[in-house]
Parts: structure tokens; sequence; C-alpha cells
């Protein structure tokens, strides 16, 4: 049991670290990303702020809905989970990233986001943000939480396109698309359930 955890703790982490290195490469190509992750990353444009400070700042409505629709231990692993990811990205901007075709980083940064969010769900954590959203919408309204992600995934971008220009607003979808792929593909085989407070009631999600 204790080894599990351990396992899982050091997947997790590992897992923060693929998806900051990602967020990063996008962010030094003028590039951004779908979710809390790309509002965060467009507001680096608009201020003087750190990505990380962003994404946590962003994140904090979001935690509030998930404490009083997801409940208290749902929402502390995703509030540990952002909390370290906005620190390792921080720690991320001493660290040197080459400057290489927009399109070949929008290719590898969309491999270290999938691989590294996959990490983070099949070890029973998240990153919160939009997905909280959609997850609750899904359970109180039987939305289905891809058009969720979709719509804002869609809102994001098309912001991007007003900032970068749509050569990379266009380029950032390649991104969302390799990312979103491997997540898909990327599912732990083990099932494993989540508890989530929806509606006065416990609930089950399963992972599959």
């Amino acid at each position: 049991m204790l080894e599990t955890k351990f396992y899982k703790s050091i997947m997790i982490i590992l897992g923060l670290f693929l998806t900051a290195a990602g967020i990063k490469l996008l962010t030094v190509h003028s590039l951004t990303f779908g979710g809390t992750a790309g509002v965060a990353t467009l507001g680096t444009f608009m201020t003087e702020w750190s990505w990380g400070i962003l994404f946590l700042i962003v994140n904090l409505p979001f935690f509030v809905l998930s404490i009083k629709k997801l409940g208290w231990t749902f929402s502390l692993s995703t509030f540990l989970c952002i909390l370290l990811i906005s620190v390792i990205s921080d720690l991320m901007d001493f660290v040197h990233f080459p400057t290489i075709s927009p399109i070949i980083a929008a290719m590898i940064a969309g491999i270290l986001i999938g691989i590294g969010v996959s990490f983070v769900l099949n070890s029973g954590a998240s990153l919160g943000g939009i997905h909280i959203l959609a997850l609750y919408l899904e359970q109180k309204s039987d939305i289905n939480r891809g058009v969720s992600l979709f719509v804002t995934d869609f809102i994001i971008v098309s912001s991007a396109v007003v900032m970068f220009g749509f050569k990379n607003a266009f380029i950032s979808i390649i991104a969302i698309t390799i990312a979103s792929f491997l997540t898909g593909k990327l599912k732990s085989t083990t099932k494993t359930s989540t508890s989530v407070y929806v509606s006065g009631k416990t609930e089950p999600v399963r992972n599959n």
C-alpha cells in the first residue's frame, strides 16, 4: 500500500514536470494551450506576472466550485497539483529552451503535456481548472465533458488569434490535438474510482 502511494506520488511529480516543460515550450514560441493553462499563457503576454502565479489565480474560482460540489478529498489533491505545477513552472524560467520551428515545438509540447497529464490522471490526481467545471456540468446537467472542454478551448484559441495571429493560433491547435489524443490513449488499464460530491450526494467517477 505504501509502495503504491509512493509510486503514484513519483508519477504525479514527473507528470507535472513534463506538463510544465510542455507549457513553457509553447510560451517561448508564442503559442498557447487550452483550459486554464491557456488562459494563464495568454496572461503572461498581457501582464508581467509569471505563468505559475497566473495559473494558480485562474484556478481559484474552480477550486471553490470543486470544494462546494465535488468534495474536499478531490479538491485538496487537485489544489496540491495546481500549487506544485505553478512552482515547477516558475522554476522552468531558469531553464533555457532553444528556439526551434513553432510546428516542431507544438508537436513536442503536445507530447510532453499529453504524457504528463496522463501520468497525473492515471495516478488519481487532477490539474483542475476547466476539467472541474466540465465534470460538474456533466454530473449536474448531463452535458458531455468533451463538449464543455471543446467550447472553452475554442474560445481560448480564438483569443490567441487576436494576440498571436492566425498562424500561431492554428499551430497551437496541433499541441492541443496531440495532447488530447495521448491523454485519451494513455488511460490506466486499472479501473479507479474517485468519489465526488454532487447535488447533495456522493457519486463515483470512474476512469476507464
